[in-house]
Order: structure tokens, then sequence, then C-alpha cells
């Protein structure tokens, strides 16, 4: 327990800005996730799992009480999401005929389902943005919706090994960049502007490796 009460309670202070320690953690163990993601190995779920525990505390400032009392639902939201849809990928990974540690392989997502997720991320924005703003979420709150929507397919995406996962993440990062430096949220604002280069790298990295896209749509499930 002592442990883990220095890891709740820890903060790191940069001048006049107090930055703690289980947001710093939290992102490099995302970070961590999205390098195991990118070279498809399958302790990229339970690593990225630990690290959502860790920021869903981060982002629900008001809540846990913690130096930055600023609540960001949708950072917060898909903490929760991510947990699940990791489990989700953790099972479809290993689940396999045969035991390779390279578990999928890169896939290009058809035309109608690419058509899917765009109408998806700005369908799924337009919704949720004032159920988060009615529950009291930091403004502007379309960014913080478009931040969960995108996380929830890009998450899906790497599940199944679609490659556009990676562009929406890079759609999540744009957005997610001037907001969370707008909150305060100075360690995961800079983890983001790293991300952003990081998923294009990754892009290019499944792009060569992925099969081309069937002219057939892709099952949802």
């Amino acid at each position: 327990m002592g442990i883990v009460r220095w890891l709740f309670d820890a903060q790191l202070v940069i001048g006049d800005q107090t930055v703690l320690w289980r947001e710093v953690i939290g992102n490099v163990f995302g970070l961590l996730s999205a390098l195991g993601g990118m070279r498809r190995r399958v302790w990229a779920w339970p690593v990225g799992i630990l690290g959502n525990a860790l920021l869903f505390t981060v982002f629900m400032g008001a809540l846990f009480d913690t130096p930055n009392p600023v609540n960001l639902l949708g950072q917060a939201g898909r903490q929760v999401m991510f947990v699940a849809v990791s489990v989700y990928g953790w099972y479809r990974w290993t689940h396999r005929a045969d035991e390779a540690t390279t578990v999928v392989e890169p896939r290009w997502a058809s035309w109608p389902t690419r058509g899917l997720l765009v109408l998806a991320l700005v369908g799924g924005t337009a919704v949720l943005t004032p159920v988060f703003r009615a529950l009291g979420s930091y403004e502007p709150v379309w960014s913080d919706a478009w931040i969960f929507v995108g996380s929830v397919l890009a998450t899906y995406g790497m599940a199944k090994g679609w490659v556009e996962f990676w562009l929406i993440w890079v759609a999540v990062d744009l957005v997610g960049v001037p907001l969370l430096f707008s909150a305060g949220y100075y360690a995961s604002g800079l983890m983001y502007v790293f991300y952003g280069v990081f998923t294009l790298t990754g892009f290019f990295v499944w792009m060569q490796q992925g099969r081309k896209p069937s002219a057939a749509p892709v099952t949802v499930g």
C-alpha cells in the first residue's frame, strides 16, 4: 500500500506548474502499449490497461482532488473504454491456431468500412458533445467528445488489425494537444505531441505490411 499511496500522491513541480507522477507514468505505459501495438506484440494490451487505470484518476481531477481540479469526461471515459476494448483485443490477438508472438496481420479496411468509420467519428462527436456538456466537461466540449469517439474507433481498429486505425489516432492527437494544454494537463499534452509523430510512423510501418483493401465490406463484429 505504501507504493500505491506514493504513486497516487507524488508530484513533480516545474516552476509554477504541478504535474502528477501518475500522469507521467500512465502516459509512458500508453506509449509502450503503442510501441507494442506497432510491433504486433500481445503484451501491448495489458501494459496499456495499467496506463489507463492511472490516467483515469488523473483526468477526473475534481473527483480525486488533484492539484488540477478539472474533469475531462471524454479523456476519463476513454480510459474505461480502453480497458474494455483492450480485453477484447487481448483475447482476439491470443486466440489463434498458431502460437506465434506476432499475432495479427495488418490489413486495409474496405471502402464501405472506411466510410462507416468517418461517419461514426463525426456523428458520435455530435451526439456526445451535449451529453458531456451537461455532465460538466471542460470546454470546448466537442474536442473532448471527438477524442473519446476517435479513441474508441482507433482501439477497435487496432484489435481488428486495420491499418487505418493509426490515422484515426492522428486525428485524435490533432485535437487532443491544444485541449490538454488549455486544461493544464501538460504532461499528457507533450505526450500527445510525441504520439502524433509515433502514430504516423506506425501507419507507414503497417502500410508496408498490410494487405490491400477488398471490394467486399468488412463485417464489423
